[in-house]
C-alpha cells in the first residue's frame, strides 16, 4: 500500500551483530498457527491462542501488537483489512476497514507537498474500528484482553532490528521535520542503534485507556478530543465530527477462482484481488513451458502476467460500493484469460509501507490481514498525548480525473492494494496468504501460491521474486535466479532493476496452511516475522 518502499541494502544489516534475535521463520503446531511481519506479535497472537481464542482474537492482538513492534507499517492511525473464515456460520468474506477522506477534504485544498507528509496527508484512521467490529462479532475474548501484549510491549519496549534501524535511517530527514521524532528517535535526532530498546510510554497510555474505555473513545471520547485539538493546532483536515462519524467496516463477498484444483478467495475492490484473480486465469492458459517461474521463459512469462494484469487494474477501476452490481466482471472472465493469454503469448514469441498476517485455528476459522499507514513512517506526524503516527492515505486518491472512483472528495476511500487470500482445497480452507508491499502485493501472492505446488512452504516463500511495473521495469533479486534470465528480459525489452538478494521491497509473504490436523506457518525471511503456534 506505500507507493514504494525504501530500498534497505544489505551493507545497513549487521547481521551477525549478537544484539540481533533471529526469528523462527517455520513453525509446525497441531493447536493453530500465526504467522506475522514481527516476532513479537507473532507471540501475542499465539498467546491468544493459547488462552482459548480463536484466529480473530489472535489476529486482533496480532494486529495491535504490529502498531507497537513495526510503527513504521501500521497503528492505530492507518486501516485495516480482513479476510475471514468464519467456521460457525461456514461463510468466507472481507471485511473493507477503508479509511475515509475528512469532510473538509477537497482536491484543491491540498497541494502535493501536503498530501504526503504532515498533519494534512492524514484520512480518518479506521484500524481500531476494524479491530473491534472483528472481535465482537467473530471473536471469543474481551478487548481488554486482547490489548495486553500491546500495551506490555509498548511499555516494556521492543529491540530495534536491524531492518527498523535502516528504515529509521533512510526516512530520518522526514521524521525530523515532523513531531513523529520525539517517539522513534534518540533525543529526536539520530535513529536508535541496532539491538537498543525502543519504549513507547505515551502509546502504552493510549492502548491503556482504550482497554478501560472502549474503542469508542478513539471517535467519540477523549482521544477523538485529543485528536481534534491536534489538528486544528497544526492545520489538519479532521476534526470531531470527522471521527463521530466512525468509519465502520463493511461486509463484502470475496472475488475467487479456480486454480488447479484449489479455490482462490481473495479481496474485493478496493482492494488488489482482481489482479490476482486475472494472474492466476492467464496463467492457466498459456503453454507448459513458459510456467516455470525459475526458467529464462517462464521468468519472461511471469512479468509479462504481473504487468498485464497491472494494466488491467488501471484501466478498469471500480467503486467498491457498485462493483458488486457489476454483472459482467471482465477481467475474472476465463474468456477475457484466453485472450489475454494469447496477446502474452505473442509478445513471449517475440523477444506500495504495510504489513501483513495469517492465522488459522483448530476450530477451522482463518483470517488474513493487511494494515497500512500507507507510507513508510505514514505522514511522520504524531499527537504528542498520544504516540502513535497517522497515516499519509491522501496520496492515495485520484486527484484530476473527476469520474474516477477513487476521486479524491469528502468522505471517499483510497484506493488499496491489498489482498489477503485464503485457498480452500475441498471445501476445507488449506492455506491463508497475503503480503505487504503496494502493487508488488498481489504479484508475491501469485508466485508463492504457484511454486507451492512442486515446493515445500518455506522455500516457496523464500524463493527469489521479480515484479514487473506497468512502465516494463522488471524489479528481480537477480543474484539468486539464473544468469540467463536478465538476458532473457532484456530481450523481450524489460528494463532491469536489480534488487538485493532478500528485497525488502518484493514484499514480504505470511503464510499458515494446514494438513490433516497439523498447521505450518511461514513468516518471509525478508523482514522481522516469525511463525508460531501454542504448544501442548
Amino acid at each position: 500500500m506505500e507507493t514504494r518502499p525504501p530500498r534497505v541494502d544489505t551493507d545497513l544489516l549487521d547481521l551477525d551483530d549478537r544484539r540481533v534475535r533471529h526469528p523462527q521463520r517455520v513453525a509446525v503446531s497441531k493447536n493453530g498457527m500465526v504467522a506475522t511481519a514481527h516476532y513479537r506479535a507473532t507471540e501475542a497472537g499465539a498467546e491468544m491462542l493459547a488462552d482459548g481464542g480463536n484466529a480473530v482474537d489472535a489476529a486482533v492482538a496480532a494486529a495491535f501488537a504490529l502498531g507497537v513492534c513495526e510503527p513504521a507499517a501500521s497503528g492505530l492511525g492507518g486501516q485495516t483489512m480482513m479476510l475471514i473464515r468464519h467456521q460457525e456460520s461456514r461463510r468466507t468474506f472481507a471485511l473493507d476497514g477503508s479509511s475515509r477522506a475528512p469532510n473538509r477534504a477537497a482536491p484543491e485544498s491540498l497541494a502535493k507537498r501536503d498530501r504526503r507528509r504532515g498533519y494534512r496527508a492524514t484520512t480518518v484512521p479506521s484500524t481500531p474500528a476494524t479491530l473491534r467490529y472483528a472481535l465482537e462479532r467473530y471473536g471469543k475474548l474481551k478487548l481488554a484482553r486482547v490489548l495486553e501484549p500491546a500495551i506490555r510491549l509498548a511499555e516494556q519496549g521492543v529491540e530495534v532490528t536491524p531492518l527498523q534501524f535502516a528504515l529509521t535511517k533512510r526516512d530520518l530527514k522526514h521524521l525530523q521535520a515532523g513531531n513523529a521524532a520525539t517517539f522513534f528517535l534518540r533525543e529526536g535526532v539520530r535513529p536508535h542503534p541496532i539491538g537498543s530498546i525502543l519504549k513507547q510510554p505515551v502509546l502504552a497510555e493510549t492502548l491503556r485507556r482504550l482497554a478501560q474505555k472502549g474503542i469508542k473513545d478513539f471517535y467519540t471520547g477523549r482521544i477523538a478530543r485529543i485528536i481534534h485539538d491536534d489538528m486544528l493546532r497544526n492545520g489538519g483536515l479532521i476534526q470531531k465530527d470527522d471521527l463521530a462519524q466512525i468509519p465502520r467496516p463493511i461486509e463484502r463477498r470475496p472475488v475467487t477462482c479456480a486454480f488447479n484444483g484449489l479455490r482462490i478467495f481473495t479481496f474485493p475492490p478496493p482492494g488488489a484481488g482482481r489482479t490476482l484473480v486475472e494472474m492466476f486465469n492467464i496463467h492457466r492458459q498459456i503453454p507448459p513451458a513458459y510456467r516455470d517461474f525459475d526458467t529464462p521463459k517462464g521468468a519472461v512469462a511471469l512479468a509479462e502476467i504481473i504487468r498485464r494484469a497491472f494494466l488491467d487494474r488501471q484501466d478498469r477501476p471500480f467503486d467498491p460500493s457498485f462493483y458488486p452490481q457489476v454483472s459482467h466482471k471482465r477481467m475474472l472472465s476465463d474468456d477475457y484469460a484466453k485472450l489475454a493469454a494469447k496477446q502474452v503469448a505473442k509478445r513471449l514469441k517475440v523477444h506500495g509501507e504495510t504489513t501483513h498476517l495469517s492465522v488459522m485455528d483448530r476450530l477451522g476459522n482463518v483470517v488474513g490481514l493487511t494494515q497500512s499507514i500507507e507510507n513508510v513512517y505514514g505522514a511522520c506526524v504524531a499527537t504528542p498525548e498520544l504516540g502513535f503516527l497517522y497515516n499519509n492515505y491522501m496520496s492515495a486518491f485520484e486527484y484530476e480525473d473527476i469520474s474516477h472512483p477513487y476521486h479524491m472528495r469528502p468522505n471517499a476511500v483510497p484506493w488499496a492494494s491489498v489482498a489477503p487470500t485464503i485457498v480452500s482445497r475441498g471445501k476445507r480452507p488449506w492455506l491463508v496468504i497475503g503480503s505487504p508491499g503496494s502493487e508488488r502485493i498481489t504479484s508475491s501472492i501469485f508466485q508463492v501460491i504457484v511454486r507451492l505446488r512442486t515446493q515445500t512452504p518455506f522455500a516457496a516463500v523464500d524463493a527469489p521474486r521479480l515484479h514487473c511495473s506497468l512502465k516494463s521495469v522488471v524489479a528481480i533479486e537477480a543474484t539468486r535466479m539464473r544468469s540467463d534470465v536478465l538476458k532473457a528480459l532484456e530481450q523481450h525489452g524489460f528494463q532491469i532493476d536489480v534488487r538485493d538478494p532478500h528485497s525488502f521491497y518484493l514484499g514480504c509473504v505470511q503464510l499458515v496452511l494446514r494438513e490433516r490436523d497439523e498447521f505450518t506457518g511461514v513468516a518471509d525471511p525478508r523482514r522481522d516475522g516469525s511463525a508460531g503456534g501454542p504448544t501442548g
